[in-house]
């Protein structure tokens, strides 16, 4: 298990929304790895190693005259992250066809049941952009399809295209708390198709997919773009979220740079998730 020291922040916010999704974001974007809402506000954190002093100079929504964000903060060893989960979490169902569910919730009546523990992992379902990934997939054929899940955190977009018929399945993520988590929640769900690989793009030399997922920040899926472009097959599928509806010119521009026909949008909350195909 990884020694990873985390920061938590724990921000106070009025009205709680859209300021906690527009915090959340810009967090996100400065290095803020995981969150968890709650009825005051949000608590996120960071890995000790990311942070520096200044880390909130960029955080334009703490100079808003709209609402009142205050924080604090401290060192946390190993975070129980379980404990976090159990105390906020609830079953989501996505289209009445997918359920996203801790193991001590009920199994409900839907065609597609994934079972997860986050730990201190991104992607339980409740987040828009992880939302609009697990509807993109419900709506695609993944049928004997190649996948890549590119910043899979707790594995569960992998899981999911698994369960449509995808294989094989590669799921990267860069962080070691995510990679742990993804290898714990394929077992939990009997998958056996997926291989999870702890790192970023650079995995992706002489790899090639039919369908790229890709659920990241913006400024990374930019840099990446060539990679995803050029490790996508003939007529192949590429799904991208982790932005805002302000950020799609850009990531069409960079995708139509390497030659990527835009096909689809989806929307939640001023958060997108765009389909496009090779």
């Amino acid at each position: 298990m990884s020694n990873t020291v985390y920061i938590g922040y724990y921000f106070k916010v009025k009205p709680l929304q859209p300021a906690t999704e527009i915090l959340i974001a810009e967090l996100g974007y400065a290095g803020f790895e995981s969150f968890v809402e709650n009825e005051d506000g949000v608590t996120a954190y960071i890995q000790k190693e990311e942070w520096n002093k200044s880390i909130l100079d960029d955080i334009q929504i703490l100079n808003s005259d709209e609402f009142e964000i205050s924080y604090d903060f401290n060192d946390i060893e190993q975070v129980n992250w379980n404990a976090e989960w159990e105390k906020n979490f609830n079953p989501i169902i996505v289209d009445n066809l997918c359920s996203v569910r801790a193991p001590f919730h009920e199994k409900p009546d839907t065609k597609y049941d994934i079972i997860i523990e986050p730990k201190m992992s991104f992607g339980t379902g409740h987040h828009e952009t992880t939302h609009m990934m697990i509807q993109h997939i419900l709506k695609n054929d993944f049928t004997n399809k190649s996948v890549l899940d590119m910043g899979c955190g707790t594995g569960v977009l992998a899981i999911l295209t698994e369960m449509k018929g995808a294989k094989p399945i590669d799921a990267i993520d860069y962080d070691n708390w995510c990679y742990l988590n993804s290898i714990e929640n394929i077992l939990r769900n009997n998958s056996s198709y997926i291989t999870v690989l702890e790192g970023d793009s650079s995995l992706l030399v002489n790899k090639s997919y039919d369908i790229i997922i890709a659920n990241i920040n913006r400024n990374i899926l930019l840099q990446d773009m060539k990679t995803y472009a050029a490790c996508l097959n003939k007529n192949g599928m590429l799904f991208l979220s982790g932005f805002y509806a302000d950020d799609i010119p850009i990531i069409k521009t960079e995708c139509e740079k390497n030659l990527l026909k835009f096909e689809e949008k989806l929307e939640r909350n001023n958060w997108v998730s765009l389909k496009f195909l090779n």
